[in-house]
């Protein structure tokens, strides 16, 4: 791995990963430096790209810090070994697909100086395609319900909500989104990271968890806004998208889930998945069957793996804070009471 720099060293590093993602650097990097806000630096790791990106760096965006990975170990992976060379008060976990606004740094910020119990923060994420809608990936801030599956403020499931100032506050939730997360970089490492097991999706989900179990708040802060294009890495609905999302939420949960919950949740999460996979089964989705199949498999093959993972996360819990847990069943309204919307779930009004 080899790193570049210039200049001296900020309170802040915008941390952009990136594979074969040249054309998106080209259009989403300017944004990000000519943010309202100077205490930053923008590193982007190069997670052994093959297109230009080495040369667009180098020859447009000179100020801009790399850290090169020769060889491509996926997303989380990436900023496993990218974040263990870059030493900042503050991270905050860019996706290569993501266009800032002006302002969008600065509340965030000056919210997480403001209280040193706050240890990771989102913005409001809106739908690039359709800037009046939220969008998929965190929207308006992450929640969990009492069986373990997240959501969102601005997005239950498959209903991505319109933005009308409906979730203007600034709160507490349970997690923050990957696609621009803000985070202590001390809490970061202190808390074990990103789990270079998961490869991407549902791993920043497990971070949060860990956090809120050593007591800390996870917020969002809507008055910075960032847009994200959204499924342009892992398409929506892919086999693998599919196959990572159940298999590594059942890993998440069983790390973090507190033991008398455990138990019992962990087998009906395996019944209520196998549910949707008899119906994706009957609706003649074949592949999608399959990998939530597959999900199941290697779940249940490396169950010793994740359960020393399990002992080393519960090791430091620590005045939990469940604040941003839902104490319903969030498929049970969805699927069954027909609420769509984030405002229909009491007591999340």
């Amino acid at each position: 791995m080899e790193v570049s720099s210039t200049g001296s060293k900020k309170k802040v590093a915008v941390v952009v990963i990136s594979y074969n993602g040249a054309e998106l650097l080209r259009k989403f990097i300017p944004p990000i430096l000519n943010a309202e806000y100077d205490n930053f630096e923008v590193y982007v790791i190069n997670n052994a790209s093959t297109d230009d990106t080495a040369e667009l760096l180098a020859t447009e965006f000179p100020q801009v810090k790399v850290v090169t990975i020769a060889v491509n170990k996926g997303f989380t992976n990436g900023y496993v070994e990218g974040l263990a060379q870059i030493d900042h008060e503050y991270y905050v976990l860019v996706s290569s697909d993501i266009e800032v606004t002006p302002n969008w740094m600065k509340p965030i910020i000056d919210l997480m100086d403001s209280d040193q119990s706050i240890a990771a923060c989102q913005p409001k994420i809106k739908s690039y395609d359709d800037k009046t809608l939220f969008e998929y990936s965190g929207s308006a801030g992450g929640y969990m319900d009492a069986l373990g599956y997240p959501f969102c403020r601005g997005r239950l499931f498959f209903t991505m909500e319109e933005d009308k100032g409906q979730y203007e506050d600034t709160r507490e939730t349970f997690w923050a989104s990957g696609g621009c997360l803000f985070i202590r970089s001390e809490l970061y490492h202190r808390s074990g990271g990103l789990d270079n097991d998961f490869y991407a999706h549902m791993e920043e989900i497990d971070l949060c968890w860990r956090l809120k179990n050593m007591g800390y708040k996870i917020m969002v802060c809507p008055k910075s806004v960032v847009y994200h294009v959204g499924g342009h890495i892992i398409k929506y609905g892919s086999p693998v998208k599919v196959y990572r999302n159940f298999r590594n939420s059942l890993i998440t949960n069983l790390k973090n889930m507190r033991t008398g919950e455990l138990l019992w949740k962990i087998p009906v999460r395996m019944t209520l998945d196998l549910v949707y996979e008899i119906k994706a089964l009957l609706a003649g989705n074949f592949t999608e069957y399959i990998n939530i199949a597959k999900a199941h498999l290697h779940f249940l093959i490396y169950l010793p793996k994740w359960l020393k993972k399990r002992r080393e996360v519960q090791r430091m819990v620590s005045n939990p804070n469940r604040a941003g847990m839902y104490p319903g069943s969030v498929v049970f309204a969805y699927f069954i009471q027909k609420k769509k919307k984030f405002s229909d779930l009491s007591p999340f009004k």
